[in-house]
């Protein structure tokens, strides 16, 4: 009852001394191999920690985690919320207590600090890691020898070596089980009084060696996690010839103790064993079994013959107290005795005492600042000492060498906290080295010791003051760079680093300064320019280096004074202008703009062209450039030139620029034919072409550029029967439909190509010849259809009426009849008509009697022909329609109209009004072509009239046909604007078509003149 009163004493006297010390533990169990941010704990709530509010903090509270520098923590604590936390190392029994088989011995501990100093307290945590099943059971050996006599007795037992598992208690090994025991073997277990289980083999039949000397079999061993773990191996047995006997140990157990000292070879113990046989059956042999230890096998030796154990390597007993020994002694033939030998290790004073610093308040460069203002109490670091040796070599004093203003405070076992135990003054003493002695009890004792280095800081309460607090300077511009504008300086109360001051500019400081931030010179790193900026406001600030610091501030005035020191400015290097090719002379190219940053006279500039070669002018003080010539891009795209600017300073400066004048192209050039190369030229087309299949192509080139210069063919005229086809592309025309016999003969196909230009398209138009037969028999037959072809009016189809050598007089006699009776109907129905509208016609001929002139290829040759027309039809009083295309300048010149002058009766205008709309401006037709119109004249008294145009008319250059030399002549008359048919609804149809095809015979090269007409026929 006593013991007991004073074993309670003590406990609570040791409470209360650790909680005095504001020391505490915790404890806490956790599972091995958990993976990362599991909770294990909560300090703040499993300590029950409640802040008082009438206590100020100097700091949130904080839950610090102390462990020695590079150590790799296996658990987290959040330093606000004191929540415990696994890590990504994981936490492996094995490993961390490797050679600990109890499952209440496997702790981990860590030390947590609460701050701050105000309500400080030092938790020990220790974790109880459980075991869990993570390793299986395994055999020292993948296959087992085991040897037994023919002569041994049923139910004999013989010894299997064990299985090792890693694993603990119930993870640990639980079960053996023989499999293919052929019912000769059985298998037991024994349990050890340490908790081990030994498998051991039973004889259950008896065994004769000449009928079976071998038998094969396997062993399984298997844990009881769950699930559980296993594995097998190979368990062979030999049965070997009559041994009756086998050895015997003279003591089964042996304890023998040998100090950690004891030098290699050592004996540490002998063994005896006797057998009764006789001769070879009689001779021993000694060692040890598999299943001891690796580090045992490596220490210790044992003499095969005698039996002596011996010391193989130096021992040490803080690796391994205890060690223990399996001794099996075989004579040979049968299963060997088994002996155990446990040796302890005593201890030896071999070992210094260690010195663990944990720093609470982190170091720099291995040393603690503190600052002078350091509460008392102020926790500095948890100083941990440990003695490997054990009992009285293992305790451990610890204790500063000297006086000094801290002390160690023990909070566990050789467990100390560093503290202030006075108030620090940096005045006084500016840094500290601690020497921190650890000695332990031995005989003699050892001693460690550390160095703790500790300074002390000093507190920053003066802030730097100016000597002035507004600094004015004033500096002309095009200073040197790096001129010294003044010299600013700043004082402080404090010492030491507190005193020492910086310069620096404030954040409002333009780049162009620069201040020196140790003698506080300030100087312009760049000249100034006044143009850019003629004063500086901005602060500097004198700084301190105490922590944290202070600073201060003053205003910094500076006015630049001016020079002369700029030259005139372009706002580009390169000016590049577009401009349309039809500007007028003296219209606005562009505006070069140019400045000077100087003031007065010096800002005056004035512009001039240089290598202009007149081409251009440029007003001098508003910079305006404008065009002297007339411009033709097809002639020259671009203008090149410079400009220079002259300001009006003493000393005069000048500056130039590059000008480039790009003319853009406008579509003023109408495409040109190149394929057909003559108006006399025809195609072959066999009957037996294919549909689809390509007859001939057409091509032609435009001048212009880009959109202006994409061209499009079309089929416009010559196409009733819808034969041919023609890709709008490429020119190639193609049959579309199949020959029939009506189709042959000659075809005159108008084609009209036109380009893509904005904002009008320019159009020409081309005649092709195609043949259609089998062969050409007759060539100078088709050359003449071709010339009278070349005499008939554009708008009547060609190949209908044409008559080929192998046609039948059959089908000229039905025709004849055909044509005779269509006449007599045309003639009667022109005369009735002609008759109903006497009187608009009179009225017409009035009104037009000055604008419009008949074209007739020859004025004899028709005279005769409408005599003879009207003896054999009525006469001929609705008159011919022809467009006259005319060119005149529009007002204005970014727009191109094609315009046409049509002749049609008075009564036919509202009709026509509505349906076309055509401009009255004649066209100047392309150099190097012929004038087919000017041969011809009209004696017709039906006079003409105009549709103005609701569209700007065009500028030069705008053709409505390709005229060329005789061998490249397109005859174009009487298109889609004045068909020949009297039966057509076509409001311009007429009667009869008196036009003829004119031909020009080369001659010079001339241009036409405005007005003059050109016939479509």
């Amino acid at each position: 009852m006593d013991l007991l009163s004073g074993t309670y004493l003590l406990a609570v006297l040791l409470a209360c001394i650790v909680f005095q010390s504001g020391a505490q533990e915790k404890n806490y169990t956790v599972r091995e191999e958990l993976p990362e941010n599991v909770l294990i704990g909560n300090l703040l709530k499993d300590l029950n920690l409640t802040l008082h509010p009438d206590v100020p903090l100097s700091s949130p509270l904080q839950f610090k985690l102390v462990y020695k520098t590079g150590d790799v923590p296996l658990v987290r604590v959040e330093e606000n919320t004191g929540e415990i936390f696994t890590t990504a190392n994981r936490i492996d029994r094995e490993k961390l207590c490797s050679g600990i088989f109890s499952e209440n011995r496997c702790f981990y501990e860590v030390e947590v600090a609460v701050l701050p100093d105000e309500v400080f307290r030092l938790v020990k945590i220790r974790f109880l890691i459980e075991d869990i099943n993570d390793n299986a059971p395994l055999f020292p050996s993948t296959v087992i020898n085991i040897s037994i006599p023919e002569n041994t007795a049923i139910n004999s037992r013989y010894s299997v070596p064990s299985a090792i598992d890693p694993d603990i208690g119930v993870n640990g090994i639980q079960h053996y089980e023989l499999l293919k025991g052929q019912n000769v073997f059985g298998l037991d277990i024994i349990e050890t009084p340490e908790g081990d289980k030994w498998p051991q083999l039973i004889v259950q039949q008896i065994l004769d060696r000449e009928q079976k000397d071998t038998y094969v079999m396997k062993i399984k061993v298997e844990d009881g996690g769950s699930p559980p773990r296993s594995s097998t191996a190979i368990l062979q047995v030999t049965v070997t010839d009559v041994n009756d006997n086998r050895p015997v140990f003279k003591e089964n157990d042996i304890e023998v103790s040998i100090p950690e000292n004891a030098p290699v070879g050592t004996s540490v113990s002998q063994l005896h064993a006797t057998d009764a046989d006789l001769g070879s059956n009689a001779q021993i042999h000694f060692y040890f079994s598999n299943q001891i230890s690796s580090l045992a096998k490596k220490l210790f030796a044992i003499d095969n013959a005698t039996g002596l154990i011996t010391i193989r390597e130096p021992l040490d007993r803080e690796e391994s107290p205890v060690h223990k020994l399996t001794v099996l002694a075989s004579d040979g033939s049968s299963t060997p005795s088994r002996a155990t030998v446990t040796v302890n290790v005593t201890d030896i004073n071999d070992n210094v005492p260690s010195i663990d610093t944990r720093y609470i308040i982190n170091p720099v460069n291995g040393t603690v600042l503190l600052s002078e203002k350091a509460p008392l109490n102020t926790k500095i670091a948890l100083i941990t000492v440990m003695d490997k040796d054990a009992d009285l070599n293992g305790k451990v004093t610890c204790f500063t060498d000297h006086d000094v203003p801290f002390r160690l405070k023990p909070v566990f076992d050789n467990q100390f906290l560093l503290e202030t135990a006075t108030f620090l003054d940096y005045e006084s003493t500016r840094e500290y080295a601690i020497k921190i002695v650890a000695s332990d009890s031995g005989k003699p004792p050892l001693n460690q010791s550390a160095m703790l280095l500790i300074k002390i800081k000093d507190e920053n309460d003066n802030a730097p003051v100016f000597t002035q607090p507004i600094i004015g300077l004033s500096i002309p511009e095009n200073n040197a760079p790096g001129t010294q504008l003044t010299k600013i300086s700043a004082t402080d109360a404090d010492s030491g680093r507190n005193a020492e001051i910086s310069y620096i500019l404030g954040s409002d400081a333009p780049p162009i300064f620069n201040l020196d931030r140790r003698t506080g010179i300030l100087t312009a790193v760049r000249k100034l320019d006044r143009e850019k900026q003629d004063r500086y406001s901005f602060t500097v600030l004198a700084k301190d280096n105490g922590m944290p610091p202070l600073q201060t501030n003053a205003t910094v005035t500076v006015s630049v004074l001016d020079q002369n020191d700029n030259s005139p400015a372009f706002t580009h290097n390169e000016y590049n202008f577009y401009v349309p090719e039809n500007l007028p002379m003296y219209g606005t190219v562009g505006l070069i703009t140019v400045t000077d940053a100087d003031s007065g006279e010096n800002a005056a500039v004035t512009l001039s062209i240089l290598n202009g070669r007149d081409n251009f002018i440029i007003d001098p003080l508003t910079g305006v450039i404008r065009p002297n010539i007339t411009f033709d891009r097809e002639q020259q795209g671009s203008y090149t030139f410079q400009v220079k600017a002259v300001d009006g300073g003493r000393l005069q400066r000048s500056s130039t620029a590059k000008v480039t004048i790009n003319v853009v192209d406008v579509n003023d050039n109408r495409p040109v034919f190149v394929i057909p190369s003559s108006n006399y030229s025809y195609e072959l087309v066999p009957t037996s072409s294919s549909p689809g299949s390509v007859v001939t192509k057409v091509f032609a080139v435009d001048n212009d550029t880009g959109m202006n210069a994409e061209l499009r063919y079309s089929i416009i005229g010559g196409n009733s029967r819808g034969l041919f086809a023609i890709d709008q592309l490429t020119g190639n025309i193609t049959l579309k439909e199949k020959v029939i016999t009506s189709d042959h003969g000659l075809h005159r196909l108008v084609i009209k190509v036109n380009d893509l230009g904005q904002p009008e398209s320019l159009y020409t138009i081309a005649l092709v010849h195609l043949f259609v037969n089998e062969t050409v028999t007759n060539s100078s037959y088709i050359q003449e259809l071709v010339r009278r072809n070349m005499e008939t009016p554009v708008g009547q189809n060609i190949g209908d009426g044409e008559i080929t050598p192998q046609t039948n007089d059959y089908v000229k006699i039905i025709i004849a009849i055909i044509a005779g009776t269509m006449t007599v109907i045309l003639v009667i129905f022109v005369t009735a008509l002609v008759r109903c509208r006497q009187t608009p016609r009179h009225k017409v001929v009035q009104k037009n009697k000055q604008s419009g002139e008949w074209v007739s290829p020859n004025q004899e040759n028709r005279q005769i022909k409408k005599k003879k027309k009207k003896k054999k039809r009525s006469p001929k009083s609705l008159l011919l329609n022809f467009v006259t295309i005319e060119e005149s300048k529009p007002d204005d010149p970014g727009h191109e109209h094609i315009n046409g002058t049509l002749d049609i009766p008075v009564e036919l205008e509202e009709q026509t009004m509505g349906k076309y709309n055509w401009a009255t401006t004649p066209t100047t037709f392309k150099p190097d072509s012929p004038d087919l119109a000017k041969h011809y004249k009209s004696a017709s008294p039906q006079p003409t009239f105009q549709i103005k145009p609701e569209t700007p008319v065009p500028p030069k250059k705008h053709h409505v046909i390709q005229e060329l030399p005789l061998d490249n002549t397109f005859v174009v008359g009487c298109d889609s604007l004045s068909k020949c048919s009297s039966s057509s609804s076509d409001p311009y149809s007429v009667s009869e078509c008196s036009c003829q095809g004119g031909f020009k015979t080369p001659g010079p090269i001339h241009t036409r003149q405005s007005q003059k007409l050109l016939p479509f026929e």
